[in-house]
């Protein structure tokens, strides 16, 4: 059995199909007006089994891996020290893990699959017990939990977040092969419902699939919105989703929905299969950003202003530091195998500099492995008539002063490893937007110019969406979005996801 084939079967086991019928738009002819009483319960579609079956595989992961490291750490622990009451260090500590873990909101239904959250509180749950085990072994004067602290737990974590990976890799392919999708139905303006249909299939692994629409004018207006049937009016929207089995009602922007409309909606799809989500005016904020408070009686969502310094900003210089001294010294049989082939390609300098702008518009001297020919910068300005690049960048698939070693250092992108020594001294990160040139700057427009708010990356989130092959609005919102909504976790959702990309080497050149 082959691999797509292994990945099928187990996509199967956690992903029966949909059923066509399950979120089937009802004639909107046969459908009253909405009335604001009470909620009608309805059987919860078929879709719910599929997302049963994941959790279950999640919590059975994790538990199953606990068990499992804990009765081989114990096993260790004893044979080391030659004792044998390690075994109930052991429970303990398993019982904490599994405890901690769903206090802090790490098996919840809504973040599995769903972005770096997921990690995030997987890695919080992961702590928390690691606390709560040390804790208990200076109350009763157990030194003997230290190696479960400082070795076991770090071996759980990184057990367990691969194996989280690997599922939601298997929850990904069945969406993209139309399996695991929750039924949507879109309703507010006809433009900004077809921009939300447009994100759902670009982004397909994220689970939603739009499956009816109501706008302000109904079927009067027209009989579909991307392909999508537009199945009655904002007024009729409540009794729609109660009768068709929808997961999700998404309400986009239109003057219809005032705050006493959207109260009345939620009342309605009290007790329904159906989760009501409001699409907020600024579609690039979100995470620890938002934050929904009562205000005069009001709920009103706070938009907090990005956080450039602090204790996560502290952490994060600190892991800039160590990680690229650390794989500096790990890769420095590589690089200098990369510099001996550069030297002997055409007896040119090894290194590449370049001016680049950092952090508030600072300048600073880049560093790579040279790819080009070495008089690359004169030769540009003859090539500037065929540029592929949108925006300010300048990129050509088949780059004549590319080199033959090179190509292949582009590719996996091993010219890169240089610029380690640029986080080592500060002027970089591990994760952040690309560095630009300086003439790109002075093209930015004002929401470009938000990059430069942190510093720039190594990597970042266009490196592992695409790279060269996106165009200069998608790198920028992506950018703006890592400005906007950073953490840790995405910084390590980014790092794991540039390893597959560099493997891969999609949209490289």
């Amino acid at each position: 059995m082959d691999e797509s084939a292994r990945s099928s079967s187990i996509a199967e086991g956690i992903s029966p199909r949909i059923a066509p019928s399950a979120a089937r738009p009802v004639p909107s002819a046969a459908l009253r007006p909405a009335r604001h009483t009470a909620p009608r319960t309805t059987t919860r579609p078929p879709t719910m089994a599929w997302e049963r079956r994941y959790r279950a595989w999640v919590i059975g992961g994790d538990a199953l891996s606990t068990l499992l490291l804990v009765a081989v750490s114990a096993a260790v622990i004893d044979a080391a020290a030659e004792r044998t009451d390690h075994v109930l260090i052991g429970l303990g500590v398993a019982c904490a893990v599994l405890l901690a873990l769903p206090a802090g909101r790490a098996w919840t239904q809504q973040v599995l699959g769903e972005g770096a959250e997921e990690f995030r509180r997987l890695g919080k749950g992961l702590f928390a017990a690691g606390v709560v085990v040390a804790m208990a072994g200076l109350l009763f004067g157990a030194l003997d939990v230290r190696p479960w602290v400082f070795l076991v737990m770090p071996a759980l974590a990184a057990l367990l977040l691969p194996q989280r990976y690997l599922l939601r890799r298997l929850l990904h392919l069945a969406r993209r092969r139309g399996r695991c999708l929750l039924p949507v139905m879109a309703a507010g303006d006809p433009e900004t419902v077809r921009e939300l249909i447009e994100r759902t299939r670009l982004v397909s692994h994220m689970g939603w699939r739009v499956e009816a629409v109501c706008t302000p004018e109904g079927t009067q207006d027209q009989g579909d919105v991307n392909g999508v049937p537009v199945v009655g009016r904002l007024e009729e929207l409540a009794d729609h989703v109660q009768r068709g089995g929808y997961r999700v009602v998404a309400i986009t922007a239109d003057r219809y929905w005032s705050p006493r409309r959207l109260q009345r909606l939620a009342w309605d799809l009290e007790n329904t299969s159906a989760e009501m989500v409001v699409a907020p005016v600024l579609m690039e904020v979100a995470g620890p950003r938002l934050n929904v408070s009562g205000v005069f009686g009001m709920p009103l969502v706070r938009v907090a202003a990005p956080q450039f310094t602090g204790g996560r900003r502290l952490v994060k210089e600190i892991v800039d530091r160590a990680g690229s001294a650390l794989l500096l010294t790990m890769l420095g049989p590589l690089l200098l195998l990369i510099a001996l082939a550069i030297k002997f390609g055409d007896r040119g300098p090894v290194i590449y500099r370049q001016r680049r702008v950092g952090r508030d518009g600072a300048t600073f001297t880049m560093l790579k492995f040279r790819t080009m020919v070495v008089d690359a910068d004169r030769v540009r300005d003859d090539l500037l008539a065929h540029n592929e690049a949108a925006g300010p960048l300048f990129k050509l698939r088949q780059d004549p002063r590319v080199t033959r070693i090179g190509a292949l250092l582009r590719r996996y992108s091993l010219d890169e490893f240089p610029q380690l020594w640029n986080v080592l001294s500060g002027r970089m990160s591990l994760v952040g937007p690309r560095p630009p040139l300086l003439e790109e700057t002075e093209a930015y427009s004002s929401d470009a110019q938000r990059r430069l708010l942190v510093k720039p990356g190594l990597t970042g989130l266009w490196q592992v969406s695409g790279r060269s092959d996106l165009t200069w609005a998608e790198s920028i919102r992506l950018d703006l979005r890592y400005v906007e909504d950073w953490s840790l976790a995405m910084d390590l959702v980014i790092l794991w996801k540039t390893v597959r990309a560099v493997v891969v080497g999609q949209g490289a050149y």
